[in-house]
């Protein structure tokens, strides 16, 4: 990454930059962050650095890694274990090595850490307290839980209301714009999960031209669905109506192969969430024929349909796109940092188990 765009991120991220200027001293703290390892997260890396943590990083999914921004972290003095499409055992590997490390604290999306340690039978690293910054990661923290706080941080209304429910709709649209060189005008788009990401997923699409309908399991947010104008229904029930199908749930097969196999020819799939097998890939992949153009991918159904998958069903928004914009996303991080600044401090005297990261940790960020 070259001087003027460093340059360019800082200028646009004072939020951020005030914000890793109040931590405290972190010599003593050994901090394991699971991330993605994108540009717009050096300002953070290198601020945390610079007040003396040691850190060691990899990445909460291989799609979105910036070998670029690796480089520039491991010049700050990070270790970083992650490369961009790291085969999953390399990345199983990478979390493992993060927890051999020694952390005192963690900072997750999508709680890979943890969820390693309590499916493996590890000896605990002595670490104080955490962070978790993802829905999908806050649906994992349940059941047996490790002896120390963890801080969810997803479920702020400064995240849900400005990244999940803005950011990442925009995001996405934008990534499908400008890798197919097609609009929504003309289409009908299916929204899967109505959640803040995908509220904001709708509203986007309606405003770039799109005919819209959601798919949603939970009966209270279907009826907020109705009631914001969209047409309802199941997924099976309306994927084979949609010429664009988008999932934002953090689920897993939320459109599964049968739906799939039935879809009309020319249908777009896109994944917005977290996780990668929210589309039921494997079938999909067996079949590719084409990829006609960089980060979309053609395959043929039983049917003799044709349909076109963007950026391997991964997260569209960060693999295929930039993700949020500077000055949103500093909003964010922002909130990160003094998340961190929270766990190597009061937070660490909280009992153990998961808590709302307090206003009091986070408001001072906005």
């Amino acid at each position: 990454m070259s001087a003027l765009t460093s340059e360019w991120v800082a200028a646009h991220m004072p939020r951020t930059a005030r914000a890793v200027a109040a931590l405290p001293d972190l010599t003593a703290v050994r901090l394991a962050m699971s991330m993605h390892l994108d540009f717009k997260m050096l300002p953070l890396v290198e601020g945390l650095a610079a007040r003396g943590a040691s850190l060691f990083i990899t990445t909460c999914n291989p799609t979105t890694v910036r070998d670029e921004v690796v480089a520039r972290m491991r010049s700050y003095g990070a270790r970083v274990e992650a490369a961009r499409d790291m085969p999953e055992a390399d990345w199983n590997a990478a979390i493992a090595a993060g927890l051999d490390w020694g952390p005192t604290h963690l900072s997750e999306m999508g709680a890979d850490y943890t969820h390693l340690l309590m499916t493996s039978g590890r000896t605990l690293p002595p670490v104080k307290a955490g962070l978790e910054a993802t829905g999908s990661g806050v649906s994992r923290l349940k059941g047996k839980l490790p002896p120390w706080p963890i801080f969810n941080w997803d479920d702020l209304p400064v995240k849900e209301g400005l990244h999940n429910r803005h950011m990442v709709g925009l995001t996405t649209w934008q990534a499908f714009f400008s890798r197919t060189l097609l609009s929504l005008h003309e289409k009908r788009v299916l929204v899967v999960g109505y959640g803040t990401v995908g509220q904001g997923l709708a509203a986007s699409a309606r405003a770039f031209g799109g005919t819209v309908m959601v798919a949603e399991i939970d009966a209270a947010r279907a009826l907020q669905a109705r009631y914001d104008g969209w047409d309802v229904g199941s997924v099976a029930e309306l994927a084979p109506r949609a010429d664009v199908i988008v999932t934002g749930t953090g689920a897993h097969h939320v459109l599964p192969w049968e739906v799939i196999e039935r879809l009309k020819d020319g249908c777009f799939l896109l994944n917005s969430g977290h996780r990668i097998d929210e589309i039921e890939l494997a079938p999909v992949l067996e079949r590719q024929i084409a990829a006609p153009i960089p980060f979309v991918t053609s395959h043929v159904l039983p049917s003799g349909a044709k349909v076109h998958l963007l950026a391997g069903g991964a997260m569209a928004n960060l693999t295929a796109g930039e993700g949020d914009s500077l000055n949103a996303f500093d909003v964010t991080l922002a909130v990160m940092a003094t998340g961190i600044g929270h766990i190597v401090g009061d937070g660490e005297q909280a009992s153990a188990g998961v808590h709302l990261l307090p206003k009091s940790a986070w408001e001072t960020a906005l």
